[in-house]
């Protein structure tokens, strides 16, 4: 019986990693909880197997409103939340130096 409890816990572990995961940089905040994240991607041409970089923009639902311009986010893929918005905010990477240096100014 203990193996049975195991084996369902493990299969819902897998099932909640299954949505897919992307780390790019916030590149706008300027919408309310919402914020545009640039993932960049390297893939080798078909043909000439040279590889080219390319970017795509997702917009990302930020509940908190707590990432900001440059900072290194990791977003997950989630339920439609509006026209454009698919992927959720999962945690803040690493901060940019801008956002360290307003956040020490507030707490001067």
């Amino acid at each position: 019986m203990a193996e049975g409890e195991q084996a369902a816990v493990g299969a819902g572990e897998q099932s909640a990693s299954r949505r897919n995961e992307k780390v790019g940089a916030v590149v706008s905040t300027k919408m309310a909880k919402t914020i545009v994240v640039k993932v960049e991607m390297a893939k080798a041409h078909p043909k000439y197997k040279r590889v080219m970089r390319t970017s795509k923009k997702f917009y990302a639902h930020d509940e908190g409103n707590s990432a900001r311009v440059g900072d290194v986010v990791r977003i997950r893929e989630t339920r439609p939340l509006s026209k454009l918005k698919r992927w959720q905010l999962e945690e803040i990477v690493r901060r940019s130096a801008l956002a360290q240096a307003e956040e020490a100014a507030k707490a001067s």
